[in-house]
């Protein structure tokens, strides 16, 4: 896949095998964390660690 431009900026898509699950896992941690800082986000962020973790899941 090449890069995609948009007017923001570059998307590059995301790598693949262990490097996208190590990235994942990076997210899902990030956001967990946020999601039990952030009082007025938490909800927010743990919907967005649900999703990776379900990503997560079907790559296992």
């Amino acid at each position: 896949m090449e890069k995609q431009y948009c007017k923001v900026g570059a998307i590059t898509p995301m790598t693949t095998g262990e490097q996208a699950i190590a990235l994942l896992e990076y997210q899902y941690q990030i956001f967990s964390d946020r999601a039990s800082s952030n009082t007025n986000l938490s909800e927010y962020f743990e919907q967005k660690a649900k999703k990776i973790q379900k990503v997560l899941e079907n790559l296992v």
